[in-house]
């Protein structure tokens, strides 16, 4: 294997300054990718994730700014160069003031160029799964090529370096818990506990002794003293799972907790101090319930420092296919069955179901299938039947245009590794109609096949 490097894109539509850089970043031990314009980096970031991304200002086509500002919105995380002539400096300027990390004047400086690279990268770890970097251990139980999810990663490699309190969103089954847990394990508490409560689970009258303990006679049944669930996280985390549910009355004497970093058992007058990590979870729109007088302004707040929210399965459907062979791994093992996989049939279904219980439903129906099969395969009938029911397809064409057409034809590259056939097919379309919309789009499907070969 070889060693390990950081990725690098560059772009730029001066080729002498690619080849240059090129030249620089090599001998520097970067692993250096090239673009001779906006649009074809775009392309590259649709399938992969560099720790860094150089780009001139003038360019044909989009230029640096434009896309600096794409890149701000759909990967916030991932720092940005600006090259910029020796006139533009001001311009250059008023872009670090818009979040670009840094700028480099024409000519510049090699131990300049190095030492912005060097401090641009080590603020983006590498996660891709398309890099060479060996993947962190917290987050190996984790299974994506979504690059929104990789996304996501970054941000928990980051936060986790401090104690701030996390917020996850998602709809029920994307597996926040999961992600929770990978915050921990990223964290420096990742050698302490990590205590998960569900709050909509547990009765109201109980959620208060469950969470800060009791002393024994605090009330009938207290035979003996109890600690409590932050307690039992004593320097680790504490994840509070349906947030959104806890009842108002206890929300006060959460805030209290957490403002003054001490608990007081159910029916005893000390206090005990308290260090632990809070990650909080929900469904619910918080804002929505606080408008609603359902939830504390002053709570969320305290507990909303950093927000993440986890996309649903159908937003990653390039996932679909790994995640599907891995519990059909799982579940073969566990059941001693001899199954290979799904029929080409199979998978098209799972992949264009609408999942409307996520990752949860997705495991429940492989396993299903795993009981299920007297054959080497998975076949379309055992998916229908596991499903229970007729799911909704992936909306036609025309609507997906509408909405989201690029990234419509984006996932179908990346769920075919650049098959443009097997991608028409899949989209209904014949191959003609579907090289017409990659060109409207300025997606270059060769970049989904290079993709593939460095997994």
């Amino acid at each position: 294997m070889s060693e390990s490097k950081q990725k690098i894109l560059v772009v730029d539509d001066d080729p002498n300054i690619l080849e240059l850089l090129t030249i620089r970043l090599d001998a520097a031990g970067y692993e250096t990718i090239t673009a001779n314009s906006a649009e074809e980096a775009i392309n590259y970031l649709d399938v992969s994730r560099p720790q860094l991304v150089i780009s001139d200002v003038q360019m044909s086509g989009m230029d640096g700014m434009a896309l600096f500002e794409h890149i701000h919105r759909m990967i916030p995380t991932l720092p940005v160069i600006i090259l910029t002539a020796f006139g533009n400096i001001p311009d250059a300027v008023n872009a670090v003031q818009r979040g670009v990390f840094g700028y480099l004047s024409k000519p510049f400086d090699k131990e300049t160029l190095l030492s912005q690279i060097s401090r641009a990268v080590n603020l983006a770890p590498a996660t891709s799964p398309e890099s060479e970097v060996p993947q962190e251990p917290w987050r190996n139980e984790i299974i994506t090529q979504s690059a929104a999810m990789e996304d996501i990663l970054t941000k928990i490699g980051l936060v986790s370096q401090g104690d701030a309190s996390v917020m996850l969103y998602g709809e029920s089954g994307v597996g926040k818990e999961l992600f929770a847990q990978a915050v921990h394990r990223a964290s420096n508490r990742h050698d302490k506990p990590f205590v998960p409560v569900n709050c909509a689970a547990i009765p109201e009258h109980l959620l208060e002794s469950e969470l800060f303990g009791y002393i024994k006679g605090a009330f009938t049944g207290a035979a003996q003293d109890h600690k409590g669930l932050f307690q039992m996280a004593e320097s680790g985390t504490l994840f509070l799972d349906e947030i959104g549910d806890m009842p108002l009355l206890l929300q006060v004497k959460l805030l209290r907790a957490l403002q003054e970093r001490q608990i007081r058992p159910v029916g005893a007058t000390e206090i005990i101090p308290i260090d632990v990590r809070i990650i909080s979870a929900t469904h619910r729109d918080l804002k929505t319930e606080i408008d609603s007088g359902n939830f504390r302004e002053d709570l969320f707040y305290r507990l909303h420092v950093v927000a993440l929210t986890i996309p649903s399965l159908s937003e990653r459907r390039e996932d679909i296919p790994l995640l599907a062979n891995h519990f059909l791994q799982l579940f073969s093992s566990n059941y001693q069955r001899d199954i290979s996989g799904f029929s080409p049939e199979a998978m098209s279904k799972l992949v264009s179901a609408a999942w409307p219980g996520n990752v949860r439903q997705l495991i429940n129906t492989v396993e299903q299938c795993v009981v299920l099969s007297t054959a080497p395969l998975i076949s379309s009938t055992l998916i229908e039947d596991a499903m229970h029911k007729d799911e909704a397809q992936l909306t036609s064409f025309e609507d997906a245009r509408k909405n989201f057409e690029r990234d419509y034809l984006v996932r179908l590259l990346k769920i075919t590794t650049g098959n443009v056939t097997q991608a028409a097919r899949m989209a209904k379309r014949n191959r003609t109609e579907f090289y017409k919309l990659l060109q409207r789009h300025n997606i270059d499907f060769s970049v989904f096949k290079q993709s593939q070969k460095t997994n």
